[in-house]
């Protein structure tokens, strides 16, 4: 017991003077110049630490700040000039017969018994086209020669009773009185033979009425009549022709177009499911404007072609003139609610937007009549995601270039 009491003692003894040691270093490191540094030395690498930190975070925003400019979205412009334009209106329009001639039954009508002639066929004036039944006409007209024959039968006996009245009125057999009421007979039976011989031309005649001909030389467009079925003076068109073949389009135009546009002027028509054209000629222009639409009718003389089927649609040119105007391809012009518009590369590069009026639609461009005097910087394409007064930064392109190509324009 008492050994283990002193161990235990000697222990403490041992660490007591050991505690005191490390105790006393410390407080000397503390005071010493070296342990001072030291600390400072941590602090500034902190220090430095952070505000590299916060160099790494805000190393974007000076170069924004500095210059916006290299940050500018490039788009392409052009300064389009002013360019000879071949003067063109594009219209569409329907096809027709340019005399579109209607053909019925102008007599009492009947039962059609043939029919002479189909849709699409050429007939000549006069030509048969149709048969009505006439045995009821060809009856009458038989009774009638017989009439005929009886009043002739009737003048030559009142004829030559007359004559024997003459060789015996100078014998005084018979008197001047007598001599007088046989000339009148035998002249009242001259007349009803007169009487006889008309009624039976007027019964040939309407007979003949019964045979439907062509008016003029033409093109059959229709055929609305069928064998068997009986017609008359209300039965309407049973025929159409259009007379000599000639068809024309009746193209409409708004006001400024039609104004444009005189008898003479050459056209192309075009009509659709085909890319064959056809030259025309303007041969009357619409004295009066729909007041609801608030366009004419140009209409443009063609002549024949099985291409050109009446009821048909058609676009059409017409060629009116030259025009001297900026040229610009689709993509620079762009609409909206307020009308068509550009937009050009103001002062300072900032983006203005410009009210324009279109007019001729060619193969490389669209003229631009209002709004433009050539010289500006027109955006070419994607001016639909610009904004006015944005900042950008242009590239000039030469005219030439930014125009497309006839195979690109799809026209």
């Amino acid at each position: 017991m008492n050994y283990e009491t002193k161990i235990g003692t000697g222990d403490g003894d041992t660490a007591a003077p050991e505690l005191a040691r490390s105790a006393g270093s410390e407080t000397r490191l503390a005071d010493s110049p070296f342990g001072g540094r030291r600390l400072w030395l941590i602090v500034g690498g902190v220090v430095v630490l952070l505000v590299a930190i916060w160099f790494f975070v805000h190393r974007g925003d000076a170069p924004v700040a500095t210059d916006a400019s290299t940050q500018a979205a490039t788009v392409t412009v052009v300064a389009p000039g002013r360019t000879s334009i071949a003067g063109a209106i594009n219209a569409t329009g329907s096809i027709a017969a340019r005399y579109d001639e209607p053909v019925g039954s102008v007599g009492e009508g009947g039962q059609v018994v043939s029919i002479a002639v189909e849709a699409g066929q050429w007939v000549q004036k006069g030509q048969a086209l149709a048969v009505i039944d006439r045995s009821v006409q060809q009856q009458a007209q038989a009774s009638q020669a017989a009439q005929i024959r009886v009043a002739e039968a009737d003048a030559r006996l009142a004829q030559a009773n007359l004559d024997r009245g003459l060789k015996l009125v100078g014998r005084g057999f018979i008197s001047r009185a007598d001599l007088d009421r046989l000339t009148a007979t035998r002249d009242a039976a001259a007349a009803r033979v007169g009487v006889a011989r008309a009624s039976l031309g007027q019964l040939q005649a309407q007979a003949a009425r019964l045979t439907i001909t062509a008016p003029s030389d033409g093109l059959v467009l229709e055929r609305k009549v069928e064998r068997g079925q009986v017609v008359g003076p209300s039965s309407g068109t049973l025929f159409r022709i259009a007379r000599g073949g000639e068809l024309e389009v009746l193209a409409r135009l708004s006001e400024s177009d039609l104004a444009a546009v005189t008898p003479g002027v050459a056209a192309q028509v075009t009509p659709t499911g085909t890319d064959k054209a056809f030259t025309g000629q303007i041969w009357q222009v619409s004295p009066v404007i729909d007041p609801q639409t608030r366009q004419g009718t140009a209409r443009i003389a063609l002549a024949y072609a099985p291409e050109l089927r009446p009821g048909g649609f058609a676009s059409v040119v017409i060629r009116a003139g030259t025009v001297v105007a900026p040229l610009l391809p689709e993509s620079a012009i762009l609409s909206d609610e307020k009308g068509s518009y550009v937009f050009i590369i103001g002062a300072g590069n900032k983006v203005e937007r410009r009210a324009v009026r279109t007019g001729t639609v060619t193969d490389t461009g669209i003229a631009v009549v209002e709004g433009l005097s050539g010289n500006e910087r027109v955006v070419l394409r994607a001016g639909g995601f610009l904004q006015p007064g944005e900042t950008v930064n242009p590239k000039l392109v030469s005219a030439q270039k930014s125009a497309p190509s006839p195979a690109a324009s799809g026209r």
